[in-house]
């Protein structure tokens, strides 16, 4: 069990330059906690996704940025993007390994749930998508099979 803090950041997403603003701040934030390089590249990686498919597929959104602390004192960084697009009709079908809508890296979010240690979407046809994420400092990702 884990036990968030005050948001830290809330950063827009509705272009491209906004993107880059993402990465930068995620990668920052993650620096300061404690993260060592390739587990902010990881975590980069998967906010680079996550953040183009809010600007892309949900029209423009949000990035929520929150340091956390796990019961065992163990520091993460959760990230929560929302949009009020249109949602995702066929979640199974878009965690799905090899499925790409063909504009972003090309791994989905199959790809950034196995860069994270803990992945949720929430998604109403009509009312909008949250994907909340979270890393934590010095544990290792668990593998996940396809799906």
């Amino acid at each position: 069990m884990d036990t968030a803090a005050d948001v830290d950041a809330r950063l827009p997403i509705r272009s491209d330059l906004d993107l880059a603003w993402v990465r930068q701040h995620v990668r920052q934030a993650a620096t300061r906690i404690g993260f060592g390089l390739v587990d902010q590249t990881k975590l980069v990686t998967a906010a680079s996704e996550l953040a183009r498919n809010t600007l892309v597929h949900g029209g423009g959104g949000v990035l929520e940025t929150t340091r956390v602390t796990a019961s065992d004192g163990t520091a993460g960084l959760r990230l929560t993007f929302s949009d009020q697009g249109p949602g995702i009709p066929d979640l199974e079908r878009a965690l799905s390994d090899g499925y790409t809508s063909g504009d972003g890296l090309g791994m989905g979010l199959g790809g950034s749930r196995r860069l994270v240690h803990d992945f949720e979407v929430d998604s109403t046809p009509g009312a909008g998508t949250t994907v909340r994420v979270t890393s934590w400092v010095s544990r290792p990702v668990r593998p996940r099979g396809g799906g």
